[in-house]
């Protein structure tokens, strides 16, 4: 099993790009590894990055399991940020998908265990 993660997020104008993702992940990176990089810990040894990356921007898809979704969409919805969908499958499991301004998808999931 899996125990550490890094997921990447390539951008194009890294510097525009970071602020919408300060908002959506509630809060300034983690640290900064390089003047085009920017990386948020969204649990133990689980890391989201976004990186300036021209030629792959705009399709990433990405998707997180977090304990509280609607607490979590709320406060995303406080920031400015409104969700670009929201899907409920079979078996109560819960998907609402955010995008950024190049088409990449973020997504969190919750429900059912």
């Amino acid at each position: 099993m899996a125990r550490d993660l890094f997921a990447g997020i390539p951008v194009t104008d890294y510097a525009s790009a970071l602020p919408w993702y300060e908002r959506l992940f509630g809060g300034p990176p983690a640290f900064f590894p390089n003047d085009i990089e920017a990386v948020w810990e969204l649990a133990d040894n689980r890391y989201v990055y976004i990186i300036q990356d021209p030629e792959r921007a705009g399709n990433a898809l990405l998707m997180s399991f977090v304990d509280d979704l609607d607490e979590r969409v709320a406060e995303i919805a406080r920031r400015g940020i409104e969700a670009a969908g929201r899907e409920t499958y079979d078996g109560g499991v819960t998907k609402v998908t955010y995008r950024d301004a190049e088409g990449n998808e973020i997504s969190f999931g919750g429900g059912r265990d």
